[in-house]
């Protein structure tokens, strides 16, 4: 999905289930994608659980929004970003909306914002329901936003294999001669399962990530005009 820095963003968080850690690694991420309007965190605030939030709330101006828990057992915190989501909506004045959470309350409010032909961008934990992830235009693993160590891709862990998802997206978008403009094949990966990301690989960019595997063959191209503008294309070269 294409970037753009002016994007307006409405930045909701679900203190209840969002790590306060990593709050500055999340806003960073999130002006990847455009500018954060509105920055607002949910919770119980008269309650010792989001302590860890508090210093966050006023170094970032997140505007924190109270919601008691009136019932135990239900979550009232999900009912009020909801409705506050709702009523931004309306406002039509956004370009899209940041869902920070691992709870899948929210997955039916994803799927009513790109309904109305606004972009969702989730962020959260690994354990977060697929049903959530699948309903955002693109979601991020909170965990991808800590420095780690890179790691092989072939190491045995319990990320998909990378293999079928490169080639199928080069197959899917590629000319007659086998080749296709990288982000072309980054746009299809993003469609087709929201929660990739090249970091999950130890790649910081998708670029760097089909250039270590053997079976893609990399060029790349300036335009004819002689501009200094570079792209970038892949192959298939051994499957």
């Amino acid at each position: 999905m294409p970037e753009n820095e002016n994007m307006k963003l409405a930045v909701l968080i679900d203190a209840d289930n969002a790590q306060a850690a990593i709050c500055s690694e999340l806003l960073a991420e999130i002006a990847k994608f455009g500018i954060a309007s509105v920055k607002r965190a949910y919770g119980d605030w008269t309650t010792t659980h989001l302590k860890r939030w508090k210093d966050h709330l006023h170094k970032h101006a997140i505007q924190p929004i109270q919601q008691f828990s009136y019932t135990t057992g239900k979550n009232a915190t999900d009912s009020s970003l909801i409705i506050d989501a709702m009523d931004l909506l309306h406002e039509e004045r956004l370009d899209g909306f940041c869902l920070i959470s691992s709870d899948s309350d929210f997955t039916r409010l994803a799927t009513r914002i790109r309904e109305a032909g606004l972009t969702v961008y989730g962020f959260g934990e690994k354990k977060t329901p697929v049903p959530f992830i699948s309903a955002c235009d693109k979601f991020v693993f909170t965990e991808n936003l800590r420095p780690r160590v890179k790691k092989k891709i072939t190491d045995g862990s319990d990320e998909p294999d990378v293999k079928p998802i490169i080639t199928s997206a080069i197959g899917a978008v590629s000319k007659e001669d086998g080749w296709a403009l990288l982000s072309a094949v980054g746009g299809y990966i993003n469609k087709s399962d929201p929660s990739f990301d090249p970091r999950n690989y130890g790649y910081d960019r998708l670029g760097k990530l089909v250039s270590s595997l053997s079976y893609i063959e990399v060029d790349k191209r300036k335009n004819d005009d002689y501009s200094s503008i570079v792209h970038i294309f892949v192959r298939i070269i051994n499957v």
